[in-house]
């Protein structure tokens, strides 16, 4: 009996009529091992997955494959998404024993969960004989599989063990990190590494940050290059925007086509920060669409984001997305068609499949003239229209709460950075900023509502939620850390108590229930599940690790509020990960990135004003605000908004007041001076 049906996780129901009998993750399926005297199969991946699909096909619905998985083992299906920290236990045995990992992960326990042997995707006829070998050496060879499984859990409890050696994560540390990165460069093709090339949206924020503390002009161009790479290159939906997860290529041109809301809220911010900072037209238009692109086709009707558009359509990976000549003079004419082609890299010959090409930016439009501007958004248009009369990817609805936390910090960012340029809008037809300014606003007001109201269940904070109904699994501590750098950011923009008290609950949960020895934290509470061994990764990967999220949520929390304790459990936090910083920089981007606005200070900013919105002084707080600094406008003693306590007006006229680690500048009223405080560090 398949017991998916009422799943919450878009992933389980795709596996609903399977006749592979999978249980979902429960105590009662290792219960049913251990009556039956049979191993477990744990297979793991996630609704957007393409090679999931492909494994799902090919296996997961043959009669045969599934009579041969009921008859000797016990079938569980785990959404990674929803129970991350499953996942990172058996990734890393994974890991372990093969030298890699990934999706979909094939896992095979004793009854009490102990992996004993791990892969990926298995080809159909090499999983028949994979599953009659594991049910043979069960059977006739228990004692080795046991005692390979205990030398798996061993292996897996060193690699997340706690305790380790620590440091400070100075100002040698973050240029040291800031030296490898640049090593490590790939100046052709922007990004680092080769194929398959992801989006590095995380060390572009740390580099980002380290060009405002130094002026390294390096680190900047780092991140320029790798931005416009990205945003012509088919990695970037040119027509609706929004990134695909990864390139399969190392020059960004045919993507793995699935679109995950984590990467794109990182990118927002990437790309809104480079604007902010050089005012690149460039890197304005891809923050806004891609701001967009969140608020439209992510935006779920219960009012938060949805974590992913799936690769495939209708089983064919891209068919969405990819076109030939003769289609483009289809949708547009033979005028209109040549032109699209030579603009977007369309050839005869393809950069796809089957002669099919994935639209690139092959010309410099952004610093074109009007009418080529207007006739670029017309063009793109019509495309649109012609493409969404095609199939479309599946959604997947589910909520995750950490990825939606990732959201609402972004779009944030975007607003306050999109509110200090003004609103005009373009000349070419586009989208106007300030409409997609007040737009993704209102979806992340939407989204931290929902978070609020739906995933914080008795004062603890729930992993997933669709349709409105919240999930069981608990949240781990990347929820916890990037729902309250959310909160705290909504705070800021709002001048509302209310986040910034649900904030401090949060990461007064995390002190207590994920706290590990020696400044570190666990990624499950102490009253979670328990598994094979309690994760506690510090390295940051496609999602900040729980470890950097946590810290950047007490360090703004503590600039908030004044409360010293949230800092140095920040401090404390970062120490712990400031080794890895020094001979990893690519996987500890966002802990890097909160070292630079420890380092900054970070700055406290608060502008006392009648027009929070629209005073000059906080538009140049928000243009010139060093790393990591908080700010906030309001009244004077606005009520709930520490940072505006017993800070009057000067003069009766709107006054600025500069903080860098509690220790504050005189208050300012005109804009030069308020500058140039902020440029002193």
């Amino acid at each position: 009996m398949n017991r998916l049906a009422d799943a919450t996780s878009p992933y389980l129901l795709q596996h609903a009529e399977n006749p592979v009998d999978w249980w979902p993750w429960c105590d009662e399926a290792f219960a049913e091992a251990r009556r039956r005297d049979v191993p477990v199969l744990i297979s793991v991946g996630y609704a957007a997955c393409h090679w999931c699909h492909v494994m799902a096909h090919e296996s997961f619905e043959d009669e045969q494959v599934g009579a041969l998985v009921n008859d000797d083992f016990v079938a569980i299906k785990v959404d990674r998404e929803e129970r991350p920290d499953v996942d990172a236990v058996y990734m890393t045995a994974t890991q372990a024993m093969t030298g890699q990992g990934g999706w979909p992960m094939t896992v095979f326990a004793t009854p009490d969960g102990t992996p004993f042997f791990c892969g990926t995707y298995f080809p159909r006829p090499n999983f028949v004989r994979l599953l009659q070998s594991v049910a043979a050496a069960w059977r006739d060879q228990r004692d080795a599989v046991i005692q390979q499984g205990a030398a798996v859990v061993e292996a897996i409890g060193g690699a997340q063990a706690v305790g380790g050696p620590t440091a400070p994560l100075d100002a040698a540390l973050l240029d040291a990190a800031a030296d490898q990165l640049a090593k490590e460069y790939d100046a052709t093709n922007g990004g680092f590494g080769g194929a398959p090339k992801f989006p590095p949206h995380m060390n572009l924020l740390f580099l980002l940050r380290h060009h405002q503390r130094t002026g390294s002009q390096r680190s900047l161009e780092i991140v320029r290059h790798t931005c416009e790479a990205m945003a012509r290159g088919g990695i970037y939906d040119q027509l609706a925007g929004g990134f695909a997860r990864y390139s399969v290529d190392g020059h960004w041109t045919v993507p793995h086509f699935e679109k995950m809301l984590y990467d794109n809220a990182l990118l927002l911010r990437t790309y809104t920060q480079l604007w902010r900072l050089t005012g690149d037209p460039l890197a304005r238009r891809v923050a806004q669409d891609t701001a967009w692109f969140l608020a439209d086709e992510l935006r779920t009707p219960s009012g938060g984001f949805a974590s992913a558009l799936d690769a495939d359509t209708e089983g064919v990976e891209g068919s969405t997305y990819v076109w030939t000549p003769s289609q483009l003079v289809e949708a547009l004419g033979e005028e209109d068609g040549r032109w699209a082609a030579d603009l977007f890299a369309v050839t005869e010959a393809g950069s796809f499949e089957h002669g099919t090409s994935v639209l690139r930016l092959a010309r410099d439009v952004d610093d074109a003239g009007p009418a080529v501007r207007q006739r670029w958004q017309d063009v793109v248009g019509r495309l649109l229209v012609a493409r969404r009369e095609r199939p479309q990817p599946a959604l997947d609805d589910k909520v995750v709460a950490a990825w939606n936390g990732l959201a609402i910090t972004a779009i944030a960012e975007f607003k306050q950075v999109a509110d200090t340029f003004g609103p005009a809008g373009p000349d070419d037809g586009s989208q106007t900023l300030e409409g997609v300014a007040d737009g993704s606003y209102g979806a992340m007001r939407d989204a931290a509502r929902y978070l609020a109201d739906v995933h914080i269940v008795d004062g603890r904070l729930r992993r997933v939620s669709r349709d409105g109904a919240v999930g069981d699994p608990a949240g781990v501590l990347e929820d916890y850390g990037c729902v309250a750098e959310a909160f705290c950011a909504m705070h800021q923009i709002t001048g509302e108590g209310r986040w910034l008290e649900l904030a401090g609950q949060l990461l007064d949960t995390a002190l207590a229930r994920f706290a590990a020895p020696g400044g570190a934290f666990y990624d499950t509470a102490d009253d979670a599940e328990r598994l094979v061994s309690r994760p506690a990764d510090p390295t940051d990967n496609a999602t900040p690790s729980g470890r950097s999220a946590i810290v950047a949520a007490l360090v703004a929390y503590a600039a908030l509020t004044g409360e010293t304790r949230y800092r140095e459990a920040a401090e404390a936090a970062l120490s712990t990960v400031a080794p890895i910083v020094g001979r990893h920089a690519r996987f500890t981007g966002y802990a890097a990135t909160v070292g630079e606005a420890l380092l900054s200070g970070p700055y406290e900013i608060a502008v006392v004003t009648d027009d929070p919105t629209g005073d000059p002084l906080v538009a140049a707080a928000h243009r010139h605000a060093p790393p990591g600094a908080v700010i906030v406008a309001g009244r004077p003693g606005q009520p709930g908004v520490p940072l505006l306590a017993d800070r009057p007006l000067v003069d009766g006229r709107p006054t600025a007041y500069a903080c860098r680690g509690f220790v504050c500048e005189r208050p300012v009223t005109a804009v030069d001076d308020l500058v140039a405080q902020l440029a002193r560090r």
